[in-house]
């Protein structure tokens, strides 16, 4: 029954031999359990292992913990730890490797690593998921020199590193901008003779975009092509930032043609970008045009791309369409946040549009939006505001 996802039948014919004085063995209440836990009921896989007669071993408890800290419940997963430390069950490297992973995301490198240090004097080797959470926790928190140090330290216990490990120290590399030694990283694969995966490529084309080089990141694609690797959504989405940020924004609308020709779908990063790029290259009328193209393709747009939007027409000083467009958002099922307002009041508030400000400087508060305000805006129409939304409250008070 778990098998076939009908863990929660599997679970009312055990209550039907328990009553009737059967007792099930240790094989069962793992599958049981297992199958629990597949279906997010990991808490009621715990209750069970508690309340069952059955000496479970390492794996139950593994199984059990790591769901528990999948699901966010970590006070649980831990506690059931100890739970299994106190019977005598020893971690295997399983449920070293799954701890280390919590206590990564969780940015507790140093107790990771004490982890990692327990493991190695207990004689349980750590594996490739061990090294690859430690990894993945130091980047977390832009550690990457000690990401490498324990991707070298792998390497020297004997450890090949996968595809998810350089993936890894790749990523945090491009993102700090070190795209040359991550490109080094990505030629030690091939010498390894590791296939990098789409992610890989996506990476690196992603961060020599970041840094201008478009056509290094042009010669990626087509390598990517040549093995037969997906050029998606995401590839091109890189190098239209790219395109745009260097002003090349005629490529920049054929680039987008060229995705819709491959049967490829623009998501809301695609428009946003184009958008963008052309608003800050002055050409709002284009950017009005892709505006509308998305709207009326029915594609959901989020408040990123509105807030984009609002910037270019206040840029070029229409307030008024800048204004309707803010109203328009709630209309569309996107609620307007800060920024959607901070964008029309500072543009306002440079040319002297008080009564304008003022109005949106009280929407703002009443949506309890305006904890920044006060650092850009003069003190005075601030507090005006304050002034004013409380003499309304307080009129409603009273009447």
């Amino acid at each position: 029954m778990c098998l076939n996802g009908q863990a929660q039948e599997a679970l009312l014919f055990h209550d039907h031999v328990v009553a009737h004085g059967f007792k099930l063995d240790r094989v069962s209440y793992a599958i049981l359990m297992n199958g629990l836990c597949k279906m997010g009921e990991t808490r009621a896989a715990m209750q069970m292992l508690r309340k069952t007669w059955v000496n479970a071993d390492v794996v139950i408890y593994s199984t059990i913990i790591d769901n528990l800290f999948k699901e966010k419940f970590v006070t649980d997963a831990y506690k059931l730890y100890s739970e299994m430390i106190a019977k005598g069950i020893f971690p295997n490297v399983y449920t070293f490797s799954m701890l280390v992973d919590a206590l990564c995301k969780d940015r507790k490198g140093k107790q990771a690593m004490n982890v990692l240090a327990m493991m190695m004097k207990k004689g349980v080797k750590p594996n490739v998921v061990t090294y690859g959470a430690l990894m993945d926790g130091y980047c977390l928190v832009n550690q990457v020199n000690k990401a490498i140090n324990i991707f070298n330290i792998m390497v020297e216990e004997g450890v090949e590193p996968n595809i998810w490990c350089y993936n890894i120290i790749i990523n945090r590399l491009c993102k700090k901008k070190r795209v040359d030694e991550a490109m080094n990283l990505f030629k030690g694969m091939h010498w390894k003779k590791i296939n990098p995966d789409v992610v890989t490529y996506n990476i690196l084309i992603d961060g020599l975009c970041k840094l201008g080089k478009i056509s290094t990141s042009l010669e990626l694609v087509d390598e990517m092509r040549s093995i037969g690797k997906t050029v998606d959504v995401i590839t091109y989405n890189s190098l239209l930032y790219a395109l745009c940020k260097n002003h090349h924004l005629d490529k920049a609308i054929t680039l987008v043609k060229e995705i819709k020709d491959k049967c490829i779908q623009p998501n809301v990063c695609t428009y946003t970008t184009l958008i963008d790029g052309l608003c800050k290259g002055g050409r709002l009328e284009d950017a009005k045009v892709i505006f509308q193209e998305f709207l009326t393709e029915g594609c959901h747009i989020t408040v990123w791309t509105y807030n984009v939007m609002i910037n270019g027409l206040c840029k070029k000083g229409l307030f008024d369409e800048a204004l309707a467009l803010l109203s328009r958002m709630e209309d569309n099922g996107c609620i307007p946040d800060a920024v959607s307002y901070e964008t029309v009041i500072y543009a306002l508030s440079e040319t002297g549009e008080t009564v304008k400000t003022e109005k949106l400087l009280c929407a703002m508060i009443v949506r309890g939006l305006s904890k920044r305000l006060k650092k850009k805006l003069s003190c005075y129409l601030v507090t005006n505001c304050y002034f004013r939304f409380i003499l309304i409250l307080y009129k409603r008070n009273i009447s």
